[in-house]
């Protein structure tokens, strides 16, 4: 039998009575099957990881007792997706896709040629808690509601430095670009599926803090561009290469 793990809010200690909200008494029960007697383990990004006993379960409710701690919180990679809001299937593949790699904050934005501009901001946090529990995450990341690129980018803190998929090719690729740059916190920018506007992108260079790379010959989707970027990232400069990465 699998392990279940589940996300939940409430503190966590050896001892706790922890009750789920109806939806994951929903998923124990009717879902996986489980009754009462049955393991699953819990996170709530703060105290580690705890295995816990479904002590009561019935239509709608469950009532869990927390034994003893499996895993230690550890800090995760302080790394930032700024996403293009997309058509909502293809933005919560990303949110799922962008968890499982370990972001710590996915922000939509919109630009000049985005064509949608609103997205359902509690059910990508649903998505992400979900994509954590599976992934074996510690924490989940924080989804922020949709922002102009260019209010967001106008408060920026310079500390963080801003990875750049630049389409146009005339940038160096990801290595160079992360060999020649001081170590982070970043963040990373695609663009929407037209891509920005040379307005952008000539603003874009101007900003000490952003690093434009090239993500090779072939064009990208949005989506196949930020998964790209960040797998290539966290290879190369985060927590694939070092797991204590910060």
């Amino acid at each position: 039998m699998s392990t279940i793990r589940l996300y939940v809010t409430e503190p966590l200690h050896e001892g706790a009575m922890v009750t789920l909200p109806a939806q994951q008494a929903h998923y124990l029960g009717a879902v996986m099957r489980r009754g009462v007697g049955d393991g699953v383990r819990l996170f709530n990004g703060r105290d580690g990881e705890w295995q816990a006993t479904i002590a009561a379960l019935g239509k709608g409710r469950a009532t869990l007792a927390v034994g003893a701690r499996t895993r230690a919180q550890a800090p995760s990679p302080d790394l930032w997706l700024l996403a293009p809001v997309l058509k909502r299937e293809t933005l919560e593949w990303t949110v799922e896709k962008a968890t499982e790699l370990g972001v710590s904050r996915i922000q939509p934005v919109t630009s000049e040629r985005s064509a949608v501009h609103r997205t359902n901001v509690p059910r990508l946090a649903a998505i992400a808690a979900e994509a954590a529990e599976q992934c074996r995450r510690l924490d989940v990341p924080e989804i922020g509601e949709p922002v102009a690129l260019r209010t967001l980018l106008a408060s920026w803190e310079a500390a963080r430095l801003l990875l750049l998929a630049d389409e146009s090719g005339a940038s160096p690729p990801i290595p160079t670009v992360l060999a020649d740059a001081p170590r982070g916190p970043w963040a990373v920018l695609v663009g929407p599926e037209g891509g920005f506007s040379p307005a952008e992108l000539d603003a874009f260079g101007k900003l000490a803090f952003c690093r434009p790379a090239s993500l090779g010959p072939r064009i990208l989707r949005a989506e196949t561009a930020a998964l790209s970027t960040l797998a290539v990232l966290q290879a190369l400069a985060g927590d694939w290469r070092n797991p204590h990465f910060v």
